[in-house]
C-alpha cells in the first residue's frame, strides 16, 4: 500500500493526524507530513481510520 494525499483536496483539519497519528504527524499550522510506505501494522490502522475522516 502507498498513501497519496491529495492536498488540493485537504481541509487543514488534521483529522488524519488524529485518526491514525502512527503514520501522520503535523509540524506546526503546516500540511501534515506522513509515511508513504506504512509497514503491515499501520496499513491496518490507515484502513480502519480512512472512511471516518478525511476527504483527501
Amino acid at each position: 500500500m502507498r498513501i497519496v494525499v491529495d492536498l488540493n483536496r485537504c481541509q487543514g483539519y488534521a483529522q488524519c493526524v488524529y485518526l491514525a497519528h502512527e503514520v501522520f504527524r503535523l509540524s506546526g499550522q503546516e500540511a501534515p507530513t506522513y509515511e508513504p510506505n506504512p509497514d503491515r501494522h499501520r496499513r491496518c490502522l490507515l484502513g480502519r481510520a480512512a472512511g471516518r475522516g478525511s476527504p483527501a
